[in-house]
């Protein structure tokens, strides 16, 4: 499942930052209109601060976006490459092969729709990831900004805006955890929902995301919802604290020529 994760790490890293920045700009934009109209501009981007209901929104709607167009399509495609190894193929040759090639046999044996098999809970799950994630981040980061801004002199003012590097690598790492530890039911239920094939003419077992949370708990216990969390954080978290650290200093390096 390797190439149907790294096909979709850059594409969606790209949408989700670049949906991130324009529904914040939106959203920054009505807020300042009906809720502060004495603030008439935009934020400096030495600055780059917003209140912590426009940063929840944007990052929600940003999750929503990436889940949709990215997400769930990739995850279909690695957990199918994945989870093959425990029905193998009588000749013994993989049936999914890459991702390309997994998508597929997958729209050819099962339609299209089956890409986006999962798509609720996916879109759940990432919504409130990237809602937390995003919120948490800005609110630390605009409240360390904000405290060198107070405590420093008039000369070295120019140098408190934004964060050290290894400080986005902690604050991303510990922002991006704090939805994987909320939102970890949602991603056992897209996970079953995903891997199940679903045959014509038999109702699947998993087939809503409140009916597979039920179901779930009942046969195995509700700490069964929460499987495979530690996994998922020690994936999540160096991921988040790599990439925000990477976006700030990429950031700052382009925001010298623009």
């Amino acid at each position: 499942g390797l190439t149907a994760v790294w096909s979709a790490v850059i594409p969606k890293m790209s949408i989700r930052f670049v949906s991130f920045e324009w529904y914040r700009d939106r959203l920054g934009s009505m807020h300042r209109k009906y809720y502060a109209p004495s603030q008439s501009s935009a934020p400096s981007s030495a600055q780059q601060q917003y209140p912590r209901s426009v940063n929840f929104v944007a990052g929600l709607a940003s999750g929503l976006t990436e889940a949709v167009l990215v997400v769930t399509p990739a995850e279909v495609c690695k957990i199918r490459m994945q989870s093959q190894r425990l029905h193998p193929l009588e000749s013994g040759r993989s049936k999914y092969t890459n991702a390309a090639q997994t998508a597929t046999v997958i729209v050819r044996e099962e339609g299209l729709g089956a890409l986006w098999r999962g798509v609720v809970p996916t879109m759940l799950r990432q919504g409130c990831n990237q809602a937390c994630n995003f919120t948490a981040y800005n609110a630390i980061k605009d409240a360390i900004v904000q405290y060198r801004r107070e405590n420093s002199s008039s000369e070295s003012k120019a140098d408190t805006f934004g964060l050290k590097p290894y400080e986005s690598l902690i604050l991303g790492g510990l922002s991006g955890g704090l939805g994987p530890i909320i939102n970890n039911p949602l991603d056992v239920v897209k996970a079953r929902q995903q891997r199940q094939v679903v045959v014509e003419g038999i109702a699947p077992k998993y087939h809503g995301v409140l009916q597979s949370c039920i179901l779930i708990a009942q046969e195995e216990g509700i700490i069964a919802l929460w499987k495979g969390i530690g996994p998922r954080l020690a994936r999540i978290m160096p991921g988040q604290a790599i990439t925000f650290a990477t976006y700030e200093s990429v950031s700052k390096q382009l925001s010298q020529f623009l």
